[in-house]
Protein backbone atom coordinates (compact mmCIF):
# COMPACT_ATOMS: atom_id res chain seq x y z
CA UNK A 1 0.00 0.00 0.00
CA UNK A 2 1.50 3.57 -1.04
CA UNK A 3 1.85 6.18 1.56
CA UNK A 4 3.00 8.82 -0.81
CA UNK A 5 -0.03 10.11 -2.33
CA UNK A 6 -0.98 13.55 -4.31
CA UNK A 7 -3.62 15.04 -1.79
CA UNK A 8 -5.80 18.06 -2.61
CA UNK A 9 -9.28 19.53 -2.17
CA UNK A 10 -10.99 20.59 -5.32
CA UNK A 11 -12.25 23.81 -4.31
CA UNK A 12 -8.73 25.22 -3.67
CA UNK A 13 -7.11 23.66 -6.90
CA UNK A 14 -4.86 20.30 -7.97
CA UNK A 15 -2.01 21.85 -8.37
CA UNK A 16 -0.87 20.07 -11.39
CA UNK A 17 -0.16 20.78 -14.88
CA UNK A 18 -3.61 19.01 -15.98
CA UNK A 19 -6.86 18.49 -13.79
CA UNK A 20 -6.76 14.89 -12.89
CA UNK A 21 -10.35 14.08 -12.46
CA UNK A 22 -11.02 13.48 -15.99
CA UNK A 23 -8.74 11.00 -16.51
CA UNK A 24 -9.08 9.11 -13.00
CA UNK A 25 -12.95 8.66 -14.10
CA UNK A 26 -12.04 7.07 -17.09
CA UNK A 27 -11.61 5.79 -20.30
CA UNK A 28 -15.41 7.46 -20.40
CA UNK A 29 -17.84 6.11 -23.41
CA UNK A 30 -18.39 9.09 -25.47
CA UNK A 31 -22.02 10.18 -25.66
CA UNK A 32 -22.38 11.48 -29.54
CA UNK A 33 -25.95 13.38 -29.22
CA UNK A 34 -27.54 13.78 -32.45
CA UNK A 35 -31.06 15.91 -31.92
CA UNK A 36 -33.35 18.40 -33.48
CA UNK A 37 -34.85 21.50 -32.80
CA UNK A 38 -38.42 22.69 -32.66
CA UNK A 39 -37.98 24.18 -35.68
CA UNK A 40 -36.43 21.27 -37.82
CA UNK A 41 -32.35 22.20 -37.51
CA UNK A 42 -30.02 19.32 -36.52
CA UNK A 43 -27.32 19.06 -34.37
CA UNK A 44 -24.47 16.71 -33.50
CA UNK A 45 -22.33 16.61 -30.60
CA UNK A 46 -20.06 14.80 -28.42
CA UNK A 47 -20.22 14.71 -24.50
CA UNK A 48 -17.15 13.40 -22.59
CA UNK A 49 -19.78 13.18 -19.56
CA UNK A 50 -22.06 10.20 -20.86
CA UNK A 51 -22.83 6.68 -19.07
CA UNK A 52 -25.61 4.03 -18.79
CA UNK A 53 -27.50 4.51 -15.25
CA UNK A 54 -29.98 1.58 -15.62
CA UNK A 55 -30.58 -1.69 -16.82
CA UNK A 56 -34.74 -1.88 -17.24
CA UNK A 57 -35.72 -0.32 -18.31
CA UNK A 58 -31.84 0.71 -20.06
CA UNK A 59 -31.40 4.82 -19.40
CA UNK A 60 -28.28 6.75 -20.15
CA UNK A 61 -27.38 10.45 -19.44
CA UNK A 62 -24.82 13.24 -20.44
CA UNK A 63 -23.66 16.14 -19.11
CA UNK A 64 -23.15 19.60 -20.46
CA UNK A 65 -20.81 22.79 -19.37
CA UNK A 66 -23.26 25.43 -20.30
CA UNK A 67 -26.74 25.28 -21.68
CA UNK A 68 -25.66 24.53 -25.35
CA UNK A 69 -27.71 23.03 -28.34
CA UNK A 70 -27.87 19.59 -27.78
CA UNK A 71 -29.49 20.53 -24.53
CA UNK A 72 -32.45 22.77 -25.41
CA UNK A 73 -33.14 20.48 -28.37
CA UNK A 74 -33.65 17.81 -26.30
CA UNK A 75 -35.35 19.72 -23.23
CA UNK A 76 -38.15 21.33 -26.06
CA UNK A 77 -38.53 17.96 -27.71
CA UNK A 78 -38.31 15.43 -25.61
CA UNK A 79 -35.75 13.55 -27.53
CA UNK A 80 -32.36 12.51 -28.46
CA UNK A 81 -30.16 9.69 -29.91
CA UNK A 82 -27.02 8.62 -29.18
CA UNK A 83 -24.53 7.37 -31.85
CA UNK A 84 -21.39 5.00 -30.92
CA UNK A 85 -18.09 6.60 -31.67
CA UNK A 86 -15.91 3.94 -33.31
CA UNK A 87 -12.05 4.37 -34.68
CA UNK A 88 -13.00 4.54 -38.09
CA UNK A 89 -15.45 7.37 -37.09
CA UNK A 90 -13.25 9.20 -34.24
CA UNK A 91 -12.05 12.12 -36.89
CA UNK A 92 -15.41 12.57 -37.71
CA UNK A 93 -16.43 12.92 -34.37
CA UNK A 94 -13.57 15.06 -33.40
CA UNK A 95 -14.89 17.75 -36.47
CA UNK A 96 -18.29 17.90 -34.73
CA UNK A 97 -16.73 19.19 -31.76
CA UNK A 98 -15.97 22.30 -33.33
CA UNK A 99 -18.22 25.28 -32.12
CA UNK A 100 -20.33 26.64 -34.91
CA UNK A 101 -23.71 28.50 -35.01
CA UNK A 102 -27.33 26.46 -34.59
CA UNK A 103 -27.46 26.38 -37.98
CA UNK A 104 -24.89 24.52 -39.17
CA UNK A 105 -25.27 20.92 -39.56
CA UNK A 106 -22.78 18.96 -37.85
CA UNK A 107 -23.57 15.86 -39.69
CA UNK A 108 -22.39 17.71 -43.25
CA UNK A 109 -19.89 19.42 -41.74
CA UNK A 110 -18.40 16.24 -40.94
CA UNK A 111 -19.17 14.67 -43.88
CA UNK A 112 -21.86 12.07 -42.43
CA UNK A 113 -25.51 10.56 -42.89
CA UNK A 114 -28.84 11.37 -41.27
CA UNK A 115 -30.18 8.02 -40.75
CA UNK A 116 -33.43 8.61 -40.36
CA UNK A 117 -34.43 7.07 -36.39
CA UNK A 118 -37.88 5.02 -35.98
CA UNK A 119 -39.51 6.32 -33.04
CA UNK A 120 -37.96 9.72 -32.48
CA UNK A 121 -37.21 12.74 -35.17
CA UNK A 122 -33.55 13.17 -34.52
CA UNK A 123 -31.94 11.38 -37.18
CA UNK A 124 -28.85 8.69 -36.16
CA UNK A 125 -25.39 8.42 -37.69
CA UNK A 126 -25.88 6.12 -40.59
CA UNK A 127 -21.93 5.14 -39.94
CA UNK A 128 -22.29 4.56 -36.12
CA UNK A 129 -22.52 0.31 -36.14
CA UNK A 130 -24.49 1.21 -32.52
CA UNK A 131 -27.29 4.06 -32.12
CA UNK A 132 -30.17 4.47 -29.16
CA UNK A 133 -33.33 6.17 -29.61
CA UNK A 134 -34.09 7.73 -26.62
CA UNK A 135 -36.94 9.57 -24.93
CA UNK A 136 -35.76 12.87 -22.42
CA UNK A 137 -37.14 11.57 -18.77
CA UNK A 138 -35.15 14.44 -16.81
CA UNK A 139 -33.18 17.63 -17.40
CA UNK A 140 -31.60 19.42 -14.92
CA UNK A 141 -29.00 21.89 -13.31
CA UNK A 142 -26.31 20.17 -11.31
CA UNK A 143 -25.41 22.28 -8.07
CA UNK A 144 -22.90 21.87 -5.44
CA UNK A 145 -22.77 19.66 -1.47
CA UNK A 146 -23.88 23.39 -0.34
CA UNK A 147 -27.04 23.86 -2.99
CA UNK A 148 -24.82 26.43 -4.82
CA UNK A 149 -25.96 25.89 -8.85
CA UNK A 150 -23.33 25.47 -11.17
CA UNK A 151 -23.32 26.07 -15.35
CA UNK A 152 -23.56 22.14 -15.71
CA UNK A 153 -27.06 20.68 -17.20
CA UNK A 154 -27.53 16.63 -16.68
CA UNK A 155 -30.29 15.52 -19.52
CA UNK A 156 -31.25 11.76 -18.69
CA UNK A 157 -33.15 9.49 -21.37
CA UNK A 158 -34.82 6.29 -22.08
CA UNK A 159 -33.64 3.86 -24.34
CA UNK A 160 -36.87 3.43 -26.37
CA UNK A 161 -35.30 1.65 -29.68
CA UNK A 162 -31.68 -0.05 -29.93
CA UNK A 163 -30.11 -0.22 -33.79
CA UNK A 164 -26.74 -2.51 -33.14
CA UNK A 165 -24.88 -3.77 -36.70
CA UNK A 166 -25.46 -7.66 -37.25
CA UNK A 167 -21.88 -8.15 -37.68
CA UNK A 168 -21.13 -7.08 -34.20
CA UNK A 169 -23.84 -9.60 -32.40
CA UNK A 170 -21.60 -12.77 -32.49
CA UNK A 171 -23.88 -15.83 -31.39
CA UNK A 172 -26.65 -13.57 -30.52
CA UNK A 173 -23.88 -11.44 -27.99
CA UNK A 174 -22.69 -7.81 -28.47
CA UNK A 175 -18.80 -8.05 -29.38
CA UNK A 176 -17.55 -4.69 -27.49
CA UNK A 177 -14.15 -5.24 -28.38
CA UNK A 178 -14.65 -6.30 -32.68
CA UNK A 179 -16.66 -2.99 -32.13
CA UNK A 180 -13.59 -0.77 -31.43
CA UNK A 181 -15.52 1.48 -29.10
CA UNK A 182 -13.65 4.75 -28.98
CA UNK A 183 -13.78 6.31 -25.34
CA UNK A 184 -12.31 9.80 -23.64
CA UNK A 185 -9.64 9.98 -21.32
CA UNK A 186 -7.38 12.68 -19.26
CA UNK A 187 -5.24 15.22 -20.77
CA UNK A 188 -6.31 18.00 -23.71
CA UNK A 189 -6.02 14.89 -26.45
CA UNK A 190 -6.54 11.57 -24.63
CA UNK A 191 -8.60 8.90 -26.04
CA UNK A 192 -8.64 5.19 -25.39
CA UNK A 193 -10.01 2.33 -27.59
CA UNK A 194 -10.82 -1.57 -26.30
CA UNK A 195 -9.45 -4.87 -28.04
CA UNK A 196 -9.26 -8.21 -27.80
CA UNK A 197 -6.35 -8.05 -25.41
CA UNK A 198 -7.90 -5.98 -23.03
CA UNK A 199 -10.73 -8.73 -22.58
CA UNK A 200 -10.88 -11.03 -19.35
CA UNK A 201 -13.54 -12.34 -18.02
CA UNK A 202 -14.41 -12.76 -14.30
CA UNK A 203 -17.81 -14.40 -12.91
CA UNK A 204 -19.81 -13.01 -10.13
CA UNK A 205 -19.46 -15.30 -6.97
CA UNK A 206 -22.50 -17.05 -6.11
Amino acid sequence: MSTNYHYYEPRTGHGLPHDPFNAIVGPRPIGWISTQSKDGIVNLAPYSFFNAFNYVPPIVAFSSINYKDTVRNAEETGEFAWNLVTMPLAEAMNQTCAAVPPDVNEFELAGLTQAPSRLIKAPRVGESPVSFECKVTKVMQLETASGVIVPTWMVLGEVVAVHIDQSLLKNGIYDTAAAGHVMRGGGPADYFTVGPEQLFKMRRPG
